[in-house]
């Protein structure tokens, strides 16, 4: 392969195609407040999936660039194409700027709101890979944020009101997956391999603490929300949903208890009972909505 095709190759390694499967949380708002699927929705919610797209490729590209140091003493980090030399540092940044603009321009193309919650990402997120990484508590509270915001995206995308309970179940969901995330990174390379300064003053105790109680909110907030939401009459399947909801973060968190939910989209995407599980909730959830 030519240079050029292997340096675009490397971008696209970069971008981490597979974490982009953290993006279908712009669904998650319109899907909860019930929006008819026209052909202006779905070109929204589309179009704000590419929107965080990009823009999550800009952060990865920055933070790879950056981290390249560290990631090479990392067992799996140090294949990314940064720290293993395929990929200029500078051509990273390059990349990084390119994505960031582009993200931009989508989300407001779409809608200005959402081009305003790309703009509070992308922030916060710089922030968190140029300085507040190294900061406990406050690196778990910027990486669930990035959920939480992907999650806000899909609704301000389609103008749909976002409930108190909606924000609290995708704030503490969000804590609860990078809580875990941690913990497993704990587990899988130690406090003291120079992977992460945050590692050498989290304890697996305390982490166990973080996600535990994330989970608990978690369960309690949505249940509430079910409830809420169902108008009274016939079977509530909002409340039906609390089952497969339960039981789908009782099994991510067995993978989070085995230090095996370092990247959550791969523990996701490696355990096909999960997914079933997921699938469930999906559509019991969604026959609550569509049919009140």
């Amino acid at each position: 392969m030519s240079s050029p095709v292997r340096t675009a190759y490397a971008i696209a390694r970069t971008t981490r195609p597979r974490q982009w499967t953290k993006n279908v949380l712009v669904v998650a708002a319109p899907l909860a407040a019930g929006v008819e699927w026209n052909r202006g929705t779905i070109l929204a919610v589309v179009g704000s999936f590419f929107a965080f797209t990009l823009a999550a490729s800009s952060i990865y590209l920055l933070n790879d660039a950056i981290d390249a140091e560290d990631d090479r003493r990392h067992p799996r980090k140090r294949l990314r194409p940064v720290a293993a030399g395929e990929l200029g540092t500078r051509t990273a940044v390059l990349a990084s700027v390119v994505c960031a603009v582009l993200a931009m321009s989508l989300g407001w193309l779409v809608d200005r709101d959402l081009a305003m919650t790309l703009a509070v990402y992308l922030v916060i997120q710089i922030l968190y890979v140029v300085w507040l990484k190294e900061q406990p508590v406050i690196d778990l509270s910027i990486v669930a944020a990035g959920f939480l915001l992907r999650a806000i995206a899909g609704g301000v995308a389609v103008d749909v009101p976002l409930s108190q309970w909606f924000l609290l179940v995708a704030s503490f969901g969000s804590l609860f997956m990078v809580a875990g995330k941690r913990y497993s990174e704990l587990r899988s390379v130690g406090s003291g391999a120079g992977t992460r300064r945050t590692l050498e003053v989290y304890s697996e105790s305390y982490l166990r603490f973080v996600w535990s109680l994330a989970a608990a909110i978690t369960i309690t907030a949505y249940s509430l929300w079910a409830f809420e939401i169902s108008d009274g009459s016939g079977i509530n399947w909002q409340a039906v949903s609390i089952a497969p909801f339960v039981m789908g973060l009782l099994r991510y968190a067995v993978d989070v208890d085995h230090g095996l939910a370092g990247e959550p989209e791969e523990a996701v995407l490696r355990d096909p009972v999960l997914q079933i599980i997921g699938l469930a909730w999906l559509v019991v959830f969604a026959v609550g909505v569509y049919s009140s």
